[in-house]
């Protein structure tokens, strides 16, 4: 791979163009992208067998589920999701949530989503 730059701008996020995640490189080591989930929106349950990954608030805040515990995310708060850890996110408050992510290593096909939401018993994941 090449060094490059890139705008935000450029890309659009994945629901709607306008929330989501979207991702400004993708591999060959990692991905590192940005996302934004608006006032009630949230992002499904899932785990990665072997990704790390990480999210840093940049406005907003956000409710991240892991392994059914519940943190909140403000900004300049950095949270660390290991791999096999179930990681549900959802936006209670009144302004869009915005965040950088790092995933690594690069796996795209590294995500098994999980049936689960707050208040259910959480599955074990294998």
């Amino acid at each position: 791979m090449k060094p490059f730059k890139i705008h935000e701008s450029e890309v659009e996020y994945r629901f709607d163009g306008v929330s989501g995640p979207k991702y400004l490189m993708r591999g060959p080591r990692s991905d590192f992208g940005m996302v934004v989930l608006m006032p009630g929106e949230d992002f499904q349950t899932h785990y990665h067998r072997t990704i790390e990954e990480n999210f840093f608030t940049l406005e907003g805040a956000v409710d991240i589920y892991i392994n059914g515990k519940m943190w909140t995310l403000e900004p300049g708060v950095l949270c660390h999701v290991p791999p096999l850890n179930p990681h549900y996110l959802i936006n209670r408050g009144n302004v869009p949530w915005k965040a950088i992510f790092v995933k690594a290593p690069y796996d795209p096909k590294d995500k098994v989503n999980v049936e689960w939401l707050p208040g259910d018993e959480m599955p074990v994941v294998e």
